[in-house]
């Protein structure tokens, strides 16, 4: 089997929401088609998929306005979990976001997500042990978490 990274392919937008939907990303919150309309935005080379045998199994969105990097939507197929692409994905991540001379890279994730909270650990990430705060910019949408 041959894991590839690669950017996203607008085609590719129908399996990544079943992807995403799958790893429990979506919620009620978040518009998976904004969020995605939104990247493409801004460094759509950075929105990275990983195929495995030319299947999508996982993905990552980069992101970097100058001050830190983020990302935002790593998901792995339940079933390919555990076999280094969540790793692969953020070890490309680091590379570009180190490319263009990002200094640190921030995150969120949700306190009861412990087994992700424990992936990030492994990987070298730490609590920050600041609170996250957020104010929705416009009020008729209620997306974007």
């Amino acid at each position: 089997m041959t894991l590839s990274i690669r950017p996203y392919h607008p085609g590719d937008e129908k399996d990544i929401i079943q992807l995403w939907l799958a790893c429990g990303l979506v919620v009620p919150h978040n518009n998976p088609w904004k969020d995605i309309e939104r990247k493409l935005k801004v460094n759509p080379e950075w929105f990275l998929l990983a195929l495995l045998d030319g299947e999508i199994v996982g993905s990552c969105m980069a992101g970097y306005e100058g001050h830190r990097g983020w990302i935002n939507y790593l998901a792995v197929a339940p079933q390919q979990q555990r076999q280094g692409i969540a790793t692969a994905l953020m070890a490309e991540a680091e590379r570009l976001l180190t490319a263009a001379g990002c200094p640190k890279i921030n995150l969120q994730v949700r306190e009861t997500n412990l087994a992700v909270l424990q992936f990030y650990e492994s990987i070298g990430y730490t609590n920050d042990a600041v609170v996250s705060l957020g104010k929705r910019l416009d009020p008729d949408e209620p997306y974007g978490d």
